[in-house]
């Protein structure tokens, strides 16, 4: 090793002390043998991983620095759905077309979101990440006893080792996730399809493949035809802010409607979002919104890959101005607000720092119980010198 190298393998091992303690790594990968035989893994293909297995130092603290948890909304759209990967999302949708019309008939899903999670994901094929995910897997594991996903997805890769998948191929980024789409082990089992409709679906040089497997994906997790998930929306001077949620004929009938011009969806569950307080920009969610979700969690996510589809279709997006965000919460006091609406008794999630519908649900609760004209449920500063009164 390297004294860089050095220098992390000491923190490695500084982060876990008490497991150091416990046992070493090597032991840990062992604690998985039972679970692997049962999923069907051979003793001879679990021996062949754990026996050669070593710990990635360099993997602490990456939870905590996911971009689309900590950046600014607005920053990080600007860069996962900038012009350029834009561009080059219509690019190949022109190339795939044919493969995309079929898809998209076949699962229900438009051919430019199918084609903006592939640029979300991977650049479209540039940028898999080259990390063995199960060396990665088992380190993550180690490293964060208490998320029982690391383990079972290690399990899982085992199991595609296993199925005939080469070790050469799973190959991909810290946090375990392989090939073009980005699917984790578990996600691969279950929605990977071959565009062919025979073999083994092959996300990591195929792109018929990997467009299928992401349409798949969409299907599987409900996706509704004709539904787009991001609506930009006027907002009615005289809006009571009484609800953030409802089906979209209610927000009709108050007077909210698209940026855009037209009507809103005659159906389906909405909910309305402030990126940086009302009364603009401001944003209908619908129901495929929180689909996106289903694919990566954080909801800076789903407005990115939302945002990138409108534009590879050539949509306008983002069409109201965004004022400039001054002074926005930082990640203590985020989590100081959280800790302060769970003592109200209006939210239960974690303290983690990380803002989605539910906070701002509970934000929006304790805006209309402190008689805030404009309950946008918005994370503003206001939010937490109400929380500081006693």
């Amino acid at each position: 090793m390297n004294r860089r190298e050095l220098l992390a393998a000491a923190a490695f091992w500084a982060a876990t002390p008490a497991l150091a303690r416990a046992g070493d790594f090597s032991s840990f990968v062992q604690s998985f043998r039972v679970a692997a035989l049962a999923a069907g893994v051979s003793a001879a293909t679990f021996d062949s991983v754990a026996s050669s297995l070593a710990p990635d130092p360099t993997l602490g603290g990456k939870r905590a620095a996911q971009g689309e948890f900590v950046q600014p909304l607005k920053s990080y759209v600007d860069a996962a759905a900038s012009p350029a990967r834009a561009a080059k999302g219509r690019a190949m949708a022109q190339k795939y077309a044919g493969p995309l019309r079929e898809i998209a008939a076949r699962y229900g899903a438009p051919a430019a979101m199918i084609v903006a999670l592939w640029g979300m994901e991977s650049d479209f094929g540039a940028a898999r990440g080259d990390r063995d995910i199960l060396r990665s897997l088992a380190t993550l594991a180690f490293l964060n006893p208490d998320n029982p996903v690391y383990g079972q997805e290690f399990v899982a890769g085992l199991v595609l080792l296993q199925r005939g998948i080469p070790r050469e191929k799973l190959r991909g980024s810290w946090a375990g996730a392989m090939g073009d789409p980005q699917f984790m082990p578990s996600a691969y089992l279950k929605y990977a399809r071959s565009f062919q409709g025979s073999g083994a679906p092959d996300i990591w040089t195929s792109a018929p493949d990997s467009l299928a497997s992401i349409g798949n994906f969409l299907k599987e997790s409900g996706w509704a035809h004709g539904l787009p998930p991001l609506i930009e929306a006027k907002i009615p001077r005289d809006f009571a802010y009484g609800s953030l949620r409802g089906d979209f004929g209610a927000f009709a009938n108050v007077g909210v409607a698209p940026v855009a011009g037209g009507a809103l969806p005659r159906s389906g569950e909405a909910m309305l979002f402030f990126p940086l307080g009302a009364p603009s920009p401001a944003f209908l969610l619908s129901g495929n919104f929180f689909v996106l979700k289903a694919y990566n969690f954080s909801d800076s996510y789903a407005f990115a890959a939302s945002v990138l589809a409108d534009r590879i279709a050539g949509r306008p997006a983002l069409r109201a101005p965004w004022p400039k965000e001054t002074r926005p919460l930082t990640f203590a006091e985020r989590q100081a607000l959280q800790r302060g609406l769970a003592a109200r008794g209006l939210y239960d999630g974690k303290i983690d720092g990380r803002f989605g519908p539910v906070t701002r649900l509970a934000i929006h609760e304790l805006q209309k119980k402190s008689g805030v004209a404009k309950a946008d449920g918005y994370p503003s500063r206001a939010v937490l010198e109400i929380l500081d009164k006693k």
